[in-house]
């Protein structure tokens, strides 16, 4: 049985995108059952309704400060859709440890950087600031510590002479939309174990031999 997902988003959602393309083949682990932004403008919205999956808006302005009260609410619109799995895409939204021990080993996000590098905002300005000469984006489990989860999977992409923030972003930002989709497919189709993480390089560089696919946690 596909595992029921939700997608939580802010903006335009373009990796939930790539999340709902994926989805449309009946063999993916996952069932894209729930796009929830905490925004009504989220330009994804109508992207996913387009796509002919539920939509739902819990917009944290009307909670104000009080965020425990925003995700009680969130967390009654994912029980009610039988969500199985969670994946942040562009949710702008900093999780509290109680929403987060809920959905602990059953949420996933992608952030753009090879994590430990780079957690938090801005980056692709702060990998060039550092003069980093690899940069990328990472899928990891939620934890309490943002940014700080287990390593799921990570892809990489060259810093190259003559880059700026913009042109860099456009690169990891295509991986991205590849990485998701994979991470998925090992979170659903249980090829990994939760705590235990399961890092691997999914797009070796151009010349590099290919690296061995992740392989099922044994205990």
């Amino acid at each position: 049985m596909r595992v029921r997902t939700a997608i939580l988003i802010s903006g335009r959602g373009s990796n939930m995108a790539a999340l709902l393309a994926a989805a449309r083949d009946p063999g993916f682990p996952a069932e894209i059952a729930l796009v929830l932004a905490n925004r009504a403008d989220a330009g994804g919205l109508a992207t996913a309704a387009a796509a002919g999956i539920p939509t739902a808006v819990v917009p944290s302005r009307e909670y104000g400060r009080d965020r425990a009260a925003h995700e009680a609410a969130v967390q009654a619109v994912l029980e009610a859709h039988g969500i199985g799995l969670v994946c942040l895409a562009g949710y702008m939204r900093l999780l509290t440890p109680w929403l987060v021990e809920r959905w602990a080993g059953r949420m996933l996000n992608i952030h753009p950087s090879l994590l430990p590098a780079f957690p938090g905002l801005d980056t692709h300005a702060r990998a060039l600031a550092a003069g980093a000469r690899l940069h990328g984006c990472t899928v990891h489990w939620v934890t309490e510590a943002m940014d700080a989860g287990p390593i799921l999977a990570q892809a990489a992409v060259p810093v190259l002479p003559g880059d700026d923030e913009a042109a860099l972003a456009d690169r990891v930002l295509a991986q991205e939309h590849l990485l998701y989709p994979a991470a998925l497919r090992l979170a659903a189709g249980g090829a990994v174990a939760w705590p235990a993480p399961a890092a691997v390089l999914s797009n070796p560089l151009p010349g590099s031999p290919p690296l061995p696919k992740p392989q099922p946690e044994t205990r």
